[in-house]
């Protein structure tokens, strides 16, 4: 007899990132900065040192405190990933049973919705309004009518920028009885955070990542935060050794380095409004830019030229993410910066 895949799984294309070698990448919110030399001579020291015969700590102790320290929160509440996807993977599988439905918002983070077809979750979408923010109320009553389980979604969102202020946030917590579930990965760019605050709540785990303001997206390491039911669940369920010896290391380190990620953060944050003010120039000249205010580390810009934007600026060795009528633009050096607002003045000039 014949093997035949599943259905779920029968038509999947692996994920392909933009390959090639490009001037400047601007396509995947990545840091536009790799490490100083003497924080990469501390990592090299740091790999020497690894017994690379050994398995890896399953607690990721030293990272978590680490981690811990530099956001002042207790590591007890604290279950690392292998990059925040491992994180919503297991949540996804391990919190939800047969028959129950979780919620996304819709657009966001294309890959809550896309573990819960892997699990086989029923997943519903909640739309956003015109201006891509998310009408909280509207949210909390739909959550509780249709019995969802498990809510999910990025605050500031990936892709539109925009978020939900720390005071929508704790009501939408105390409102239902869903799990909440807040992916603070670009919440370094802003004030707005509930990550100090997982111990108050029995339904809220928020997310954060060491790939975007700590710059070590390499690394694939992720966090989630809750109440210690929670974390001693997520601890349970996890694989035993889900984070590798390398990216506990290294990671404990990095975050030791705490004013120069704050700097750099600094960095990141003006450039940002750099791209936005550019932005919103053109759009003045150019009615055809919608340019939306972000709290992360890129810009949202819907128009109807998109794919001829993301293509003039591709044949000029410029890469940016191409999401249908829109263009997502990450934040990079001050140059690259530069560079990208006169590429796209050029297009609209040509």
């Amino acid at each position: 007899m014949k093997y035949e895949l599943n259905k779920k799984i029968r038509e999947l294309e692996p994920y392909e990132p933009i390959s090639g070698t490009y001037k400047i990448r601007l396509d995947a919110n990545e840091c536009p900065e790799n490490f100083p030399d003497d924080i990469k001579s501390q990592i090299k020291n740091i790999i020497d040192k690894i017994d690379f015969n050994r398995y890896p700590d399953p607690l990721a102790t030293e990272v978590i405190n680490s981690f811990s320290q530099y956001y002042s929160i207790n590591p007890e509440l604290v279950t690392a990933g292998n990059g925040s996807d491992e994180l919503i993977f297991l949540i996804e599988s391990a919190f939800l049973e047969k028959g129950d439905k979780m919620l996304v918002v819709t657009p966001d983070f294309s890959m809550y919705n896309f573990y819960s077809s892997i699990c086989e979750v029923e997943c519903d979408s909640f739309i956003k309004d015109e201006t891509l923010n998310i009408d909280v109320d509207s949210l909390i009553e739909k959550i509780n009518s249709d019995n969802i389980k498990l809510v999910i979604f990025s605050n500031p969102c990936n892709p539109t920028g925009q978020g939900i202020i720390a005071d929508d946030a704790r009501k939408l917590v105390n409102s239902v009885s869903a799990l909440v579930v807040l992916d603070e990965a670009y919440m370094d760019f802003w004030d707005q955070s509930l990550v100090t605050e997982t111990d108050k709540y029995e339904n809220l785990i928020v997310f954060r990542t060491a790939s975007k303001s700590i710059g070590s997206a390499a690394l694939r390491l992720g966090f989630a935060v809750s109440n210690k039911t929670i974390s001693n669940a997520l601890k349970a369920v996890k694989s035993p050794y889900n984070v590798n010896s390398i990216s506990q290391s290294v990671g404990a380190l990095i975050y030791k380095n705490k004013e120069y990620l704050i700097n750099r953060q600094k960095s990141i944050v003006r450039n940002r409004e750099k791209l936005y003010n550019g932005l919103k120039k053109l759009a003045e000249k150019y009615d055809s830019l919608t340019v939306y205010n972000s709290h992360a580390n890129f810009i949202f810009v819907k128009t109807g030229q998109a794919k001829e934007i993301w293509e003039y600026l591709k044949s000029n060795s410029i890469v940016i993410r191409y999401m249908g009528g829109y263009i997502r633009i990450s934040v990079g050096k001050e140059q690259e910066v530069d560079e990208t607002l006169c590429c796209i003045e050029k297009f609209f000039k040509g």
